[in-house]
């Protein structure tokens, strides 16, 4: 047995509101859009992940996603361009990331992050 994916279904009556963040601000792809359910992916290929956690490191809150991009720099633009509110950094951590924290349109917790080899 394979685990082949692992997806986070955000739950929300507005799901329209989720295409300009994902796809605008995350540069995701809707993938599948069946009107009551939306799905965004990157292009590249992932390994399925899953985090258990106590607290978000550095003193901040468990996120409830962590998403890895190869540009932060790039999306904490597109985040300030947008009038999103920062809630955290971007900061330089001490495990070997460079992250920041924003929420999304239905208000849950983004910690968005890119690994120091890949960080701006």
């Amino acid at each position: 047995m394979v685990v082949k994916r692992i997806v986070a279904n955000i739950a929300t009556p507005h799901v329209e509101s989720a295409k300009i963040f994902y796809t605008g601000i995350l540069g995701l792809q809707l993938v599948m859009d069946h009107g009551w359910i939306l799905t965004f992916a990157a292009e590249s290929l992932a390994a399925p992940q899953i985090s258990v956690a106590s607290e978000g490191g550095s003193g901040t809150p468990i996120p409830d996603l962590s998403i890895e991009v190869d540009d932060l720099e790039e999306v904490y633009q597109r985040v300030v361009a947008a009038g999103l509110p920062i809630e955290y950094g971007p900061t330089n951590e001490p495990w070997g990331v460079r992250r920041f924290y924003v929420r999304d349109p239905f208000g849950h917790l983004l910690n968005i992050l890119a690994h120091d080899d890949l960080a701006c």
